[in-house]
């Protein structure tokens, strides 16, 4: 009989795991990554959560767990558990941790009020636009002090950077 492989497991975009904590360090970085490794390196922690800079912190922050406790969704962080990988998985047509650089044709801030989704509203901006055939949203604290969407006239390659999301749509 055989036994169905178990799926590797990797950090979770868009998840918190409230509570655990015994230690938190700001990451001047802005990559998850970093947080997950400083997980793998310290014999006492069981999981991590990273959270994003925001309004009340400027840079990102990186909380240790000597347990694991449960995920929430939660669009301020990226979680995970110690030994489960530190890449965030791509799914489907949005590209976490992503950046397109390049065929910029217009760029706007997000407002706050649509913070609940807003590499989402930088989405349905692209699909809406006739010109647009991929878009990059990048986070509060990682291309200015607000959120800033960016539509694109041309499909660039991606490249890795925390703080950032894309996709293509045509």
């Amino acid at each position: 009989m055989a036994v169905p492989a178990a799926m590797p497991a990797h950090a979770q975009t868009n998840f918190d795991r409230p509570g655990a904590d015994y230690l938190h360090t700001p990451l001047k970085s802005g990559d998850p990554a970093d947080c997950a490794l400083a997980c793998e390196r310290d014999r006492r922690c069981r999981a991590w959560s990273f959270n994003y800079p925001n309004d009340r912190s400027e840079t990102a922050v990186c909380w240790l767990k000597n347990a694991v406790p449960p995920r929430f969704p939660n669009l301020c962080c990226v979680t995970g558990v110690r030994g489960a990988g530190v890449i965030e998985r791509r799914t489907g047509p949005v590209e976490h941790s992503i950046d397109r650089a390049g065929g910029d044709y217009r760029s706007f801030e997000l407002k706050k009020e649509d913070r609940t989704a807003m590499d989402e509203a930088c989405h349905r901006a692209c699909e809406a636009d006739n010109k647009c055939r991929a878009w990059t949203y990048a986070r509060p604290g990682y291309a200015g002090k607000a959120a800033r969407c960016f539509l694109k006239k041309e499909i660039k390659p991606p490249r890795r950077r925390p703080g950032f999301t894309s996709g293509v749509v045509r």
